[in-house]
């Protein structure tokens, strides 16, 4: 019975540790995010890749590279971006809590 419990117990950790990770990635709600851009949308189009202050963002994660066509597009790099700024685009790492980040890049990767 000991062994049983310490199996089911084993068990469930491993489980849990599994989970983990799939449930870091994806968990911001485009229609929150939709919102937190509203302050984006000062500088950046959404509807269009045309450039307003900064640059369109329209299709952002389904370009190969940001505007400066150095620099690899991903959920690290976009949240990278939004929390570094630069280029005349202010760090937003004080201004937006993690889970406004979150939400933040659920909705660009609807555009």
């Amino acid at each position: 019975m000991r062994r049983l419990n310490i199996l089911a117990c084993c068990l469930s950790l491993v489980l849990a540790a599994s989970l983990a990770p799939a449930q870091k990635k994806g968990k911001g709600e485009p229609e929150k995010g939709k919102e937190v851009f509203e302050q984006c949308g000062v500088c950046h189009n959404a509807d269009s890749d045309e450039k307003k202050m900064g640059p369109g963002l329209k299709g952002l994660f389904k370009k190969a590279t940001f505007a400066d066509g150095k620099t690899k597009v991903s959920e690290d790099s976009v949240r990278s971006k939004v929390n570094v700024g630069g280029n005349g685009m202010p760090a937003y790492q004080e201004m937006l809590t993690d889970e406004e980040r979150d939400h933040l890049i659920a909705f660009l990767k609807t555009l």
